[in-house]
């Protein structure tokens, strides 16, 4: 399976949310991952770090951050322009999703944690 680089938008540490098992589960299955969130520590022996930093190799991002949270980081998400996006349960959003497709983003309204275990990752 190739390394499809994945950006985790809402990491945590705390091991009861799914960005958690998602991060995990990532790594398990051979992807490098960059952790993004507002909280410290890290996962998956990755750090969590603040999103500021845009990276240009990013072949995906995992959204774990709710709708109503999520405008603020339009920008950051666009910019690094991944190859598709996915959005977790509970984190839809179509004007996100328009945005995304204007500027070529592929995205999926998926659970990251089935896509892995069923092989569609």
């Amino acid at each position: 399976m190739a390394d499809k680089k994945t950006l985790v938008l809402g990491a945590t540490p705390d091991t009861s949310r799914y960005a958690y098992l998602a991060a995990n589960r990532l790594v398990r299955s051979g992807h490098s991952i960059v952790n993004v969130g507002i909280k410290t520590g890290e996962v998956a022996g990755v750090q969590i770090e603040k999103p500021e930093t845009i990276h240009d190799d990013i072949d995906t991002i995992t959204l774990y951050v709710g709708r109503q949270n999520q405008e603020p980081l339009y920008d950051y998400i666009l910019d690094t322009h991944p190859r598709r996006i996915i959005f977790n349960p509970g984190t839809e959003n179509s004007e996100l999703r328009r945005k995304a497709h204007e500027k070529g983003i592929e995205t999926i309204s998926a659970c990251t944690l089935v896509m892995l275990s069923t092989g569609e990752y």
